[in-house]
């Protein structure tokens, strides 16, 4: 009976104050890839790049709490393989992303945002997982990528 009382109950292995400044920083983040697509009048912006973060993270951190549980109800920790969440995040994420990808004869369309909502996966899990740096340095990168390179190639590659 203990047992089950413990797992109905709110008490979590990590603080709740890292819990939200985990969900917090991948929300942030995924704002801020969010933003620049948004700025560029794509369908995915701000508030599915950071509702696409934040679902991410915390999936991550469900997946650590999870298991610190289990390891406490004396689980078999080598069953037990957090690896496995970020494996369907990614093909949650991946599954959004090309929904954002639109054909239209030989023309293909939402490529670099169904990447960019990847990414903001990825920087979720990041987030989640307590890598904040990893997580801004990526994030970083992104927008870098986005708006930077993105404004060379208009400019020197595909001139139109």
């Amino acid at each position: 009976m203990d047992t089950i009382i413990a797992l109905a109950g709110n008490a979590t292995h990590t603080p709740l104050g890292v819990i939200a400044t985990r969900m917090l920083v991948a929300a942030v983040l995924g704002a801020l890839i969010g933003l620049e697509r948004e700025l560029k009048n794509h369908s995915a912006g701000l508030r599915t790049h950071m509702l696409t973060s934040l679902a991410a993270g915390l999936f991550t951190i469900m997946t650590f709490e999870i298991y610190h549980e289990m390891v406490e109800l004396g689980g078999d920790t080598a069953r037990l393989d957090p690896i496995r969440v970020i494996e369907a995040v990614t093909a949650g994420v991946a599954f959004l992303a090309a929904g954002a990808i639109i054909r239209s004869g030989a023309e293909v369309k939402g490529l670099t945002t169904g990447a960019t909502m990847w990414m903001a996966g990825a920087i979720g899990v990041a987030s989640g997982a307590g890598f904040f740096t990893i997580a801004a340095i990526a994030a970083i990168l992104v927008v870098v990528i986005t708006h930077i390179i993105g404004r060379f190639e208009k400019r020197f590659i595909n001139k139109d």
